[in-house]
């Protein structure tokens, strides 16, 4: 099994959701995070003052798959996430060790 982590563009959130949906991919936790990266963050005023925003609003997509599903889902998060330009994200993949189902007690690709 294998846990993949995208962080993508907060924009993407709904366009990626319902990809990762209509390709019965179920099972993921969204987290809404900032981050830092080639973006370099913006400049606002706040009450005539100036302000360096540096970190760059994104969602976090995880979830846990078998491995022989991480190369269909990293091209269906690539496919929804990217427009081409910085600060498309970031996707990885590790290798996760057991997964166990709290309600049943199951154990493995099962608890998945």
């Amino acid at each position: 099994m294998k846990k993949i982590t995208a962080i993508v563009r907060a924009g993407k959130l709904e366009v990626l959701k319902d990809a990762l949906f209509a390709a019965d991919v179920r099972g993921m936790t969204i987290n809404q995070v900032q981050g830092c990266g080639a973006q370099h963050g913006w400049k606002e005023y706040v009450r005539g003052n100036e302000l360096l925003v540096n970190t760059i609003p994104k969602v976090q997509f995880t979830l846990i798959c078998a491995d022989e599903h991480v190369d269909g889902i990293v091209e269906i998060i690539c496919n929804a996430a990217r427009t081409g330009a910085v600060g498309d994200g970031k996707i990885w993949v590790e290798p996760v060790e057991e997964v166990i189902r709290i309600r049943t007690g199951e154990h493995g690709p099962a608890a998945v």
